[in-house]
């Protein structure tokens, strides 16, 4: 009953999402204040019967019923408590109501917490955000049903995918989607925004914060994966390019790049047009995103669907919103007023710059991923666009980008003064010479490109750091009137530090862990042991596993340096029988920021076995740097003035007053 119920829930969702659409829009066209008035409650009652659904899905998953197809094709009996609540968006069905549970939720945080937006505007926002939910409710309803039932229902499940069996699956997708979707809302408001004719610096206030929320999921999703793939995949790596990976990374390359252009808008009333298509841009790359993952045109371990009809379904969505909202962009932009003018040496200029080359990096990486499918497609020749390609195009992308990024906060708005920028930046410079000669005397010419990106990312750090510390006058004033100023300064401005320094962690972790990565695979039986390092690496011997709907073997080492134990590892290959599929389950000790890892092949009959050994140096940067990011983020989030219900700035209420 309660599997039924659910699926009437999302019948209910369809119509209120229709009815959000239509009824808001023409009141909006209209002027009519009470079907304008009518798009918060809808949203609202849209989240409640969505989320109805999404929890009688959860429920059929925990009591294992089998009546339900969904279930049994991606659970067991057997199966532990958390590996059935994260199965339940661990399959195409299930993650796309998750998808849709989510731009639900945005949807009814805009109603609940948009107060201060003009009616006409909230109620076109919110009119865009069903038309969006209805698209992808007709397509679950009608493609993707996760409430089917099976007559006579089986005893037990499937199971789910052994690789998918892993705590990152409870992780990684909600904050995927969490950022994914959350860009609906920029979207959004763009829309309405063309709709409305009408578009300034306060539109820029409000759309901050949504775009920032979606950003911050993003980035924490993209990281968790990446980790995820590290230690599940037993291949060592944190990022391979793959096309579903790099579906998630174009909409943070452009989300990151509208977070910047919107600053540019608020602050100076300029760049009106660029901004509105970034937020069309990235949306539109989340929905190419949700095609190549749903449509079957991939083969990964991310790619869930492999249905034709689905994929056809999710292209012609794409084609309606995508081909929609540019064809109503070029209609409307040329009404827009363009705003303020600036020198190009201004904090406008590097934003800008930071625009065209996020933007310039962003079509790399469209361009890598969509070829081979394309090529595929016209004349069936099969080609991989692999790390080389991306290496050689996308890395010279970023280094004068990341070049830049100190310089912004340094230059004033209108028109900066580049060299008093440079002066401000003295810290940064030393530290980056110093870098770079310590590199030199130390290793030699051979590893001056390494210490040129290892300056690279001295350069980021000490240079965020230099920007507050003059903020705060850090040395040129008296201790107590810093910590006072410290004190006195927003949370963006710490927000916007933690943020770029970040980005300095990943850039040196990605540089070291690349660099000074120590591989040894070998065959070892129990007794032999293998120097990495300065550690002597030891099979013990082997060990049965089993848990819940597998079995293995797992290996025990033990890590000695200077003749002490320092660390125990036991990787294991299993064996899930439901599905008789092998994994490999690697191991992970940490050594401060860097990493030991042991991933084991299979054990023969006289005992030995393939071993990959490898240590990672300062790899832990890498996400612990996304960590950062997202924390500055959310500090920027919780200044007062990015607040999402804060008071109407004084133009937003003259506006709103002359409605």
């Amino acid at each position: 009953m309660i599997v039924e119920l659910g699926h009437y829930a999302l019948v209910l969702a369809l119509a209120l999402s229709i009815a959000g659409a239509a009824l808001p829009l023409c009141g909006a066209l209209v002027g009519d204040r009470r079907l304008m008035a009518i798009a918060s409650p809808v949203s609202i009652a849209l989240f409640a019967f969505v989320a109805a659904s999404f929890a009688a899905l959860t429920h059929a998953y925990l009591v294992s019923d089998f009546s339900v197809r969904n279930v049994v094709e991606n659970s067991h009996s057997m199966k532990p408590l958390i590996f059935k609540i994260s199965g339940v968006w661990g399959n195409h069905e299930g993650s796309m109501l998750l998808w849709v549970l989510i731009l639900a939720l945005f949807g009814a945080l805009v109603a609940a917490f948009g107060n201060n937006l003009p009616m006409r505007l909230k109620a076109l926002v919110l009119a865009v955000q069903s038309m969006i939910g209805t698209a992808f409710l007709l397509f679950i309803l009608t493609t993707s049903n996760p409430f089917l039932r099976l007559v006579p229902a089986p005893v037990e499940g499937n199971d789910l995918n052994p690789v998918l069996q892993d705590i990152g699956l409870a992780i990684h997708p909600p904050l995927l989607y969490l950022g994914y979707v959350g860009c609906s809302i920029s979207f959004a408001f763009a829309i309405a925004a063309l709709i409305d004719g009408r578009i300034d610096a306060a539109w820029a206030r409000w759309v901050r914060p949504w775009t920032l929320t979606a950003w911050i999921f993003l980035t924490l999703g993209i990281a968790m994966g990446s980790y995820w793939a590290y230690y599940e995949l037993g291949w060592g790596g944190w990022w391979f390019w793959d096309p579903v990976e790099n579906a998630s990374f174009m909409p943070w390359l452009a989300a990151t790049a509208l977070l910047h252009s919107a600053v540019v808008m608020e602050k100076r009333d300029a760049l009106k047009v660029w901004t509105i298509l970034l937020a069309i841009l990235t949306f539109s790359l989340s929905l190419l995103g949700t095609f190549l993952v749903r449509s079957g045109v991939l083969t990964s371990v991310h790619a869930f669907a492999t249905d034709p009809t689905r994929g056809i379904f999710i292209l012609i969505i794409l084609c309606l919103f995508i081909g929609g909202s540019f064809s109503l962009f070029a209609l409307r932009a040329g009404t827009l007023a363009q705003g303020g003018l600036f020198a190009p040496i201004s904090r406008e200029g590097s934003l800008v710059l930071n625009n065209l080359l996020l933007t310039a990096a962003c079509a790399t990486v469209l361009v890598g991923t969509l070829y081979p499918l394309a090529l595929e497609a016209l004349t069936g020749e099969k080609i991989s666009v692999g790390a080389p390609f991306f290496d050689m195009t996308f890395g010279p992308l970023m280094v004068p980008l990341l070049i830049a990024v100190p310089f912004g906060p340094f230059l004033a708005w209108k028109r900066g003064d580049l060299l008093a920028a440079c002066q401000r930046l003295f810290a940064a410079f030393a530290a980056v010479l110093l870098t770079i000669g310590v590199g030199l005397v130390f290793a030699g010419p051979s590893k001056a490109l390494t210490f040129f990106g290892i300056a690279l990312a001295v350069w980021l750090l000490v240079g965020s750091l230099s920007e507050f510390a003059f903020r705060i006058k850090l040395f040129r004033a008296p201790l107590g009137e810093s910590f006072r100023r410290a004190r006195g300064l927003p949370r963006a401005a710490f927000g916007m530090t933690l943020a770029h320094g970040g980005l300095g962690l990943t850039v040196l972790g990605i540089i070291a862990s690349t660099t000074w990565n120590t591989e040894t695979i070998t065959t070892m039986k129990p007794g032999e042991s293998v120097t990495i390092g300065s550690r002597i690496v030891t099979l013990d011997g082997f060990l049965p596993v089993s848990g819940g709907t597998y079995s293995g073997t797992a290996a025990r080492f033990t890590v000695r340096e200077g003749g002490t134990t320092v660390a125990t590892l036991a990787p294991e290959k299993r064996l899930y029988q439901v599905q008789n599929m092998p994994t490999t389950e690697s191991a992970i000790h940490s050594f401060g920021l860097s990493q030991l890892y042991i991933s084991l092949g299979d054990v023969k009959a006289d005992g030995t076995t393939v071993v990959r050994i490898y240590f990672k140096v300062m790899i832990l940067l890498i996400w612990l740097g996304a960590i950062v990011m997202a924390l500055g983020g959310a500090l920027s989030l919780s200044d007062r003035r990015l607040r999402v219900g804060a008071p109407k700035p004084a133009r937003a209420g003259a506006a709103v007053a002359a409605e």
